[in-house]
């Protein structure tokens, strides 16, 4: 142990006409030096006698008053300073108010991303609730009354218009279905690849090398324009175009009675067989000939089919362009396609189901609302569909690339 005398600040006077505090300007501490040897023991206690060192007097602070008040500035200074004595002091000093700042700042806190869509979720709630009240309120009305007779939600196709699905018609649903859900998973996949497990390079273009991910979705791409080419030829080959294209303005009031009926939680009870009612058939005209045509033209912009040679083009079109409205008409397919199952099922799932898997119906509606070979099919479709995902691998899907190119894992 040895003695050393250290110097301690002082301060302004505690009292009127007093000196300078604390009066002591000195201090003798003791402080042990420890060998590479003893460093390893216990700290020993320290010696109550080390106290005695400090000056005596009648105004003189006690040492442990002097001690606390060297310790204090480092503890503020320092968040990190190790527990102690004087630690404990700063600690029970601290305000009331300074410490359930502390508390609340040490309890979790969500991450702003969960309360935005709680927020957002709640107010989701709120609105649909006021949209059911205010639908259901106006439709009870003498008004909402005579509105629904003049536009009870669809209108009358046009003389020669068909009646029924074809077969054909189911197929092409299928296949749209089964495209549709690879095409949305590999293009999120693609957003979300960093490091590729194989690439794609093809016959004759050393230079123009992908990701086996990109390859997969552009031949799906492909493959869902040439069915949908077949689609369109066969719609206004067999007249079926009528249903999905708008053939009267009356289609705009009849839609808003439709949606309405939806609000207010009162289906309208139309028969698919023979006529969609009005907000269907626009939700249909828009995704068949407005949706699917600026995803195809953005998907063609953003692949390496694009023409290189062609700059005016490309200033006419530029790629970030492409990118801003591909991604968000892949976000209305998404929703499309939930809406639809979630009304396939809700307006009678066994019927719907007959229509569009087994191209059966009838102009009674109850006619085939107890057959089961619709669902079946449906059934079979979504395990073909998920085979399909389950199948769309790396190590699958490079033997199908290798025939129209060059597969290589860098």
């Amino acid at each position: 142990m040895r003695t050393e005398t250290q110097r301690i600040r002082q301060g302004l006077p505690r009292m009127a006409g007093a000196g300078s505090w604390p009066l002591a300007s000195e201090v003798s501490v003791q402080k042990a030096t420890l060998s590479a040897q003893s460093a390893a023991d216990p700290a020993p206690v320290p010696d109550a006698s080390a106290h005695s060192a400090a000056p005596t007097g009648l105004d003189a602070p006690s040492m442990e008053s002097v001690e606390k008040s060297s310790v204090e500035p480092m503890a503020e200074s320092s968040p990190t300073s190790s527990s102690g004595p004087a630690d404990s002091a700063v600690r029970t000093s601290a305000t009331p108010a300074e410490r359930g700042s502390s508390t609340a700042q040490g309890m979790p806190r969500l991450p702003k991303r969960w309360v935005r869509l709680g927020l957002a979720a709640a107010a989701l709630v709120v609105f649909a609730a006021a949209a059911v009240g205010i639908s259901r309120w106006f439709l009870g009305s003498d008004r909402g009354v005579s509105f629904l007779e003049a536009y009870p939600g669809e209108y009358h196709l046009p003389e020669g218009a068909p009646v029924g699905l074809p077969a054909w018609l189911g197929w092409q649903h299928f296949m749209n279905v089964f495209l549709m859900v690879l095409i949305i998973r590999s293009g999120l996949l693609i957003r979300k690849e960093k490091r590729p497990a194989a690439y794609w390079t093809p016959k004759g273009r050393n230079g123009a090398k992908v990701s086996l991910t990109v390859w997969f979705h552009q031949s799906l791409d492909l493959l869902w324009l040439v069915n949908g080419a077949v689609f369109i030829v066969l719609l206004f080959a067999t007249g079926q175009w009528m249903r999905v294209i708008p053939t009267s303005w009356e289609v705009f009031p009849n839609a808003a009675s439709a949606g309405l009926q939806y609000m207010s939680l009162d289906w309208p009870t139309d028969n698919g067989w023979v006529n969609y009612n009005s907000l269907q058939q626009l939700a249909y005209f828009a995704t068949i000939f407005i949706a699917a045509p600026l995803a195809a033209a953005t998907g063609f912009r953003m692949s390496g089919l694009w023409p290189k040679t062609a700059p005016r083009m490309s200033r006419w079109f530029p790629i970030e362009a492409a990118r801003k409205v591909h991604f968000p008409v892949m976000l209305y397919f998404v929703a499309f396609i939930a809406v639809h199952v979630i009304l396939v099922f809700a307006t009678g799932a066994l019927r719907n189901l007959n229509h569009m898997y087994a191209a059966q119906g009838s102009t009674d509606p109850a006619v085939y609302a107890s057959n089961w070979a619709g669902f079946w099919l449906f059934v079979l479709s979504l395990a073909v569909i998920g085979a399909a995902v389950a199948a769309s691998r790396p190590f699958i899907l490079a033997p199908a690339a290798s025939l129209f190119g060059k597969v290589s894992s860098r």
